[in-house]
């Protein structure tokens, strides 16, 4: 239940947020104008985003379970909202710091994501494979952390 109550207020958040960003990017020296013109590049797009605001909600529509979604369907959305919230992170301004602080919670996902394929997949090559990526991970997100102990201070 608390996953699914994330994966809803995630939805609004990005829903509420889209439309500020939109309004920003157009206005005269808006976060997205070009030298204050008011323009966007990329034919309307905020600047940096490469999407405009209707297809980042369209991308927050279908992550959202929906009727009819199979159980290992509804997981993998779950555990792809839960990577973009956890890659949420604070960036120091140290390009190694915050590259392993992102990599970790993206590490995670492709764990959970392998996870699902255990409970739910049928194929033997893709259980295989996922055990490999779940050990291979696992492995790497604890060199990453180790990293970070030693050098994020």
């Amino acid at each position: 239940m608390k996953l699914l109550t994330t994966f809803f207020s995630v939805g609004l958040l990005a829903v509420a947020l889209s439309a500020p960003v939109q309004a920003q990017s157009t206005q005269p020296g808006g976060h997205g104008s070009m030298h204050g013109s008011g323009t966007m590049p990329s034919g309307g797009t905020p600047m940096g985003t490469g999407m405009d605001p209707a297809m980042m909600q369209k991308m927050m529509k279908d992550m959202m379970p929906a009727p009819g979604d199979s159980p290992a369907t509804v997981a993998f959305k779950q555990a792809h909202v839960k990577m973009m919230h956890d890659m949420g992170v604070t960036y120091s301004g140290n390009a190694d710091i915050d590259f392993v602080r992102g990599m970790i919670p993206h590490h995670q996902a492709a764990i959970d994501a392998a996870k699902i394929i255990l409970k739910y997949g049928k194929d033997p090559e893709n259980q295989k494979l996922a055990t490999a990526i779940i050990a291979a991970q696992e492995r790497e997100i604890a060199s990453m952390q180790a990293w970070l102990a030693k050098n994020a201070k």
